[in-house]
């Protein structure tokens, strides 16, 4: 492992994973190796991960004075390692116990930290504690759990400060599985005990001080909680705002103290969407929007929005011509990309994403453009709420006549997928099965409408667009003969039928 001199000659290691931007990882425990952060929940596939061995954990030294086991005395580590790696600002992610040390350091050097993610943190740096009865409401969540029986007992006993055996670790995890069970097995030979408890001793936190300082920083927060974990419940992490007014808090569904591991691919999306500068998100009723936004702030909004599988990263090219003249706005729908996966979909589904995110970020009367499965969400949605939409175009997408013959089940391909699969069982039941009052709600549509068909090398049934686009009181019919991906397979044709258009 690669390591460096801390500022008292004490060895630090610290490992490295992934590609990307360096990340640097500040364990918690307190006092815990690295180790047990694992690959946090595959994050590395967009940062590189720094994960540091804290004084006296893993593969680092134990210094020569215990004392510099407090956590005040460890912000010059980080601070070295940040010269080490010869960064002039770090971005930053901090577990539990890692938060104070994370917090210290961003107070104390704040014009260094660029981006601070802080997950499932404790808060004694700022003195936002967690009291007894606050975990006891966490536990009570789990009363379900075949388990719970057996370790209540225990964790009473152990909020008393007594020593008792059983299942008490299985309350800071989202699902105690054999995985989690081995995670919480490891713990023992992972923390330093000595260096815990030197870690928030006398002296370590003056949260007056600290609050003061944070005042100073100029730098992107996220916190993220487990919705089950009582160290700090969520609502008690979001005190963090009077400290951190500019802060991002996010709640990871069915996630306990260790959300990576509970729900890799939820943790992974919500943090990797933080860390990424070109990606935003809505904080709606649906769930984390993640979306993209390019072009002159003042110049007209459009919205793109992909089909079924794809992403934001779909429109890249069309993108990039559009923001000339247009503020353009690329959304992940959820179930896909870095959006939220909440595991159920459909065609209204989508149509309420779309809703939510124009009412989020306050861009009624934008022009829409929707591909395929996004088409047909937006074009709902101008059935609905025509005021939301300026101008509407439609590219090659589903009429929502039944389909002929019906889609049986569909075989999931094998490996990863950037979107989540149950999104193409529960779309295809309402294709088969489409509500046949979207179809009597065409005249509805009376904003301003493009409809792009793909010709004969398409899949869609062309005569079944060609029929929408006469139902519609405003609408002009464009065929491309490019098959079903139009903006893709023939960008300059798209693009000027759009531009055309008035878009």
């Amino acid at each position: 492992m690669p390591t460096f001199t801390a500022p008292d000659g004490t060895r630090l290691a610290y490992r490295t994973a992934g590609i990307g931007e360096p990340l640097i990882c500040v364990p918690g425990g307190a006092m815990r190796a690295s180790a047990y952060l694992g690959d946090l929940g595959g994050l590395g596939a967009h940062r590189q991960l720094v994960f540091l061995d804290l004084r006296g954990t893993g593969a680092s030294d134990t210094p020569a004075d215990p004392g510099t086991y407090r956590c005040d005395r460890q912000v010059g580590d980080i601070e070295a390692l940040r010269e080490h790696l010869g960064l002039d600002r770090v971005d930053l992610l901090a577990h539990s116990a890692g938060s104070n040390l994370a917090l210290l350091y961003a107070a104390a050097h704040p014009a260094r930290v660029r981006q601070l993610a802080l997950i499932t943190p404790t808060l004694w740096a700022v003195d936002i504690p967690v009291t007894p009865e606050q975990r006891r409401e966490a536990a009570r969540l789990r009363s379900g759990e075949p388990w719970f029986d057996e370790a209540w007992p225990v964790f009473e006993a152990r909020l008393r400060g007594e020593e008792a055996e059983g299942p008490f670790e299985a309350f800071f995890y989202g699902r105690w599985d054999t995985r989690a069970q081995a995670h919480a097995a490891d713990s023992p030979v992972q923390i330093n005990r000595e260096a815990a408890l030197w870690y928030g001793s006398e002296g370590a936190f003056d949260p007056a001080a600290t609050r003061g300082a944070l005042a100073a920083l100029d730098a992107d927060v996220l916190v993220l909680s487990g919705e089950l974990d009582g160290g700090p419940r969520p609502q008690v992490a979001g005190e963090l705002e009077k400290v951190l007014p500019g802060a991002q808090f996010d709640v990871q569904s069915g996630a306990g103290h260790f959300p990576w591991l509970d729900d890799p691919g939820a943790f992974r999306r919500t943090v990797a969407a933080f860390f990424d500068p070109s990606v935003h998100s809505a904080r709606t009723a649906r769930g984390r929007l993640a979306h993209t936004v390019s072009g002159p702030e003042t110049a007209p909004p459009v919205i793109l929005v992909h089909g079924r599988g794809a992403d934001r990263r779909d429109w890249t090219d069309i993108a990039a011509e559009l923001a000339a003249d247009h503020r353009v706005y690329a959304l992940d729908l959820t179930g896909h990309g870095l959006s939220d996966w909440p595991g159920t979909y459909s065609f209204a589904g989508f149509r309420d994403d779309l809703r939510a995110f124009i009412e989020d970020r306050g861009l009624a009367g934008a022009s829409v453009i929707g591909h395929s499965m996004g088409g047909a969400a937006a074009w709902l949605l101008a059935q609905e709420r025509p005021e939301l939409i300026g101008r509407l175009v439609i590219e090659e997408a589903p009429a929502m006549v039944p389909l002929e013959p019906r889609r049986g089940p569909a075989q999931r391909p094998d490996g990863a997928l950037d979107f989540d699969w149950p999104v193409v069982p529960d779309t295809d039941r309402d294709l088969n099965d489409p509500d046949p009052a979207w179809r009597a709600r065409y005249a509805r549509i009376t904003v301003p409408t493009l409809v792009i068909a793909g010709g004969a090398k398409s899949h869609v049934p062309q005569e079944q667009i060609a029929a929408m686009a006469a139902a519609l009181p405003d609408a002009r019919l464009v065929t491309i003969e490019a098959g079903h991906l139009v903006h893709e397979e023939n960008p300059r044709a798209f693009l000027a039928a759009v531009r055309e258009f008035g878009v």
